[in-house]
Parts: structure tokens; sequence; C-alpha cells
């Protein structure tokens, strides 16, 4: 089955699917390991860890869609790629979603924050009007190939002009074509719950570690009617304090040793990774090679 098709069928389901936020192509084979049957790019993480810079806009629309690319050809999970503001208008959204959809996304997300975009947990975004937002959205939809790809229109309205706006943003993005929504920031269950009530498509609902969007357990997301239950950098931040501690440990003892206590295992990496496979092809390859006349 298509990844596309196989993310139609998770946004089908009555239970919100875990989809884990991920920037780069090590965490999603560690999501994939676990059992997750799909990934979220988070352009968050991808900023962090492909450009060791914030998210306010700095990442390229080439770069992004590599990434992409690595994720989807590291895990073959489908992959739901944040891809920004489109970087630029209509017309450029245009190649976007070919790019996009090239580089193996299952479902592509367009926000409607002006350009260059800021990170949804920090303040001072401003929003392009409703009209323009809407013709992105029909561009994006004309522009795929697959018409399982799932365009996602994302508003950031909540924390700029509040959740009445933000609901009448997400209506007019679904009546443009979105397959489904997103709408960043809900302060509480109320608002997620009229979220759900007001807006007629499938709904992803992302908890971010500002400390704004409650953080409801996927049995409460299900029970409202969201689809999919996401957050953002949360893997990254869990790594930081343990890489952290080795480093410290290391520097105050001089002991590689007393630094690694609680590391994984070499076989543990390479199985990750799948050296057994890459080690049989070389051996089948060599094996061919040494062969000929």
């Amino acid at each position: 089955m298509k990844a596309t098709t196989r993310l139609r069928e998770i946004l089908s389901r009555d239970k919100a699917t875990i989809l884990p936020a991920v920037g780069d192509p090590l965490s999603a084979l560690l999501a994939r390991a676990e059992g997750y049957e799909g990934v979220m790019v988070s352009g968050n993480a991808t900023s962090a860890t492909r450009l060791g810079m914030p998210d306010v806009g700095l990442l390229t629309m080439t770069e992004n869609a590599d990434n992409v690319a690595r994720i989807f050809d590291a895990t073959g999970l489908p992959v739901f790629a944040d891809a920004d503001t489109g970087y630029g208008n209509a017309i450029t959204v245009k190649r976007t979603i070919r790019e996009f959809e090239r580089a193996g996304a299952a479902a592509i997300m367009i926000e409607d924050q002006v350009s260059p975009k800021r990170c949804g947990m920090l303040a001072g975004k401003a929003l392009i009007p409703i009209s323009e937002m809407e013709d992105k959205l029909r561009s994006a939809v004309d522009s795929r190939r697959d018409p399982d790809l799932v365009i996602v229109g994302r508003t950031d309205a909540r924390s700029v002009e509040g959740l009445d706006a933000a609901i009448e943003r997400a209506c007019r993005y679904a009546e443009a074509g979105a397959d489904a929504i997103f709408v960043q920031g809900p302060r509480g269950k109320d608002e997620a719950e009229r979220l759900v009530a007001e807006i007629d498509r499938p709904q992803f609902y992302i908890v971010t570690p500002d400390g704004k969007t409650p953080s409801l357990t996927q049995e409460q997301l299900s029970l409202l009617g969201f689809k999919v239950m996401g957050f953002s950098v949360y893997l990254l931040l869990m790594a930081i304090p343990a890489m952290r501690g080795l480093l410290r440990k290391l520097a105050d003892t001089g002991s590689l040793e007393a630094a690694i206590g609680g590391a994984a295992s070499l076989d543990e990496y390479h199985n990750l990774l799948d050296l057994e496979d890459w080690n049989a092809l070389r051996q089948t390859s060599d094996a061919r090679a040494g062969g000929r006349p």
C-alpha cells in the first residue's frame, strides 16, 4: 500500500494515532523500531538538527524536502511534512508540492503565517489574508500528482486573532480543498472540543513544550474526535540532558568508561541502522565481483 494511502487510512480511524515528531532519519528509525506507523517531520527539529538554528524561517524549501526524502528513504513510513508557508505565493506552492511529493511525503502542511515565518511557540507571528491562503491551498490541491496525498491547512490564528478567527480560517481552508486541518495552540479541552465540532475535516492535535496547549492523552483525543496526536521537539529535549551529561562527566573525570553508563550498546546501534543487511549486500556484491573472469 502506498504511504499516502496508509496515511489516509490513519485519518479514517476512530482512534487518534500517535505520530512522533522527528527532525532526522535516526530519530525516525527509532520511532519505526518502536512500532509507530508514521512520523511527523518537525520544522523546528529539522532546523535544530540540520542547521543548529531556531525555527524562524531559515530552512529553504529544498533543504526541508531533502530531509523529508532522507527520512522516508530510511524508514518507508508515511511522512507528515511541514512545508512552512509553502515558500512563497500560490505559484511557488505548486513547485513546493511537487518537490515534497517527489521526496515521498504522505501529507504536506502549509501554514498561514507571513514569510519569514516563526515557530508556532514564539511570539510576534503575523498572518497573511485568508484569501491568499485559500489560493495557496487550491494551488496545492491542483498540483499534487497522487490524489491520495494529504494537503493539510494550518492556521496560527489562535494566538494572533483568537479562537473564533482561527475556526473561521480553518473552515475557509477546508472549503478551499484542505484534506485535513491543524489549528495551532488551543488553550484547553473546551477549545479543542470546539475545533472538532465546528471544523468538518480530520484534525491534528500537536502538543508543544511552551505549555499553552494542554497535554491530553491519546484516549482523550480519540474521544474528542482528533485523528492524530503529535508533539513538537520533545525527542530532542529528552536527548539534550543525556548528551550534556556524558560531555560534562567526561570533562570532570577524564574517563569515558565512567561517563557512558546507560548508553545503548554498539549492537543495538548497528541493528537500528540495519548494518547486517548492508553487510549481506556487500558480501553478495564481493562474491559476484570475485567470480568474474
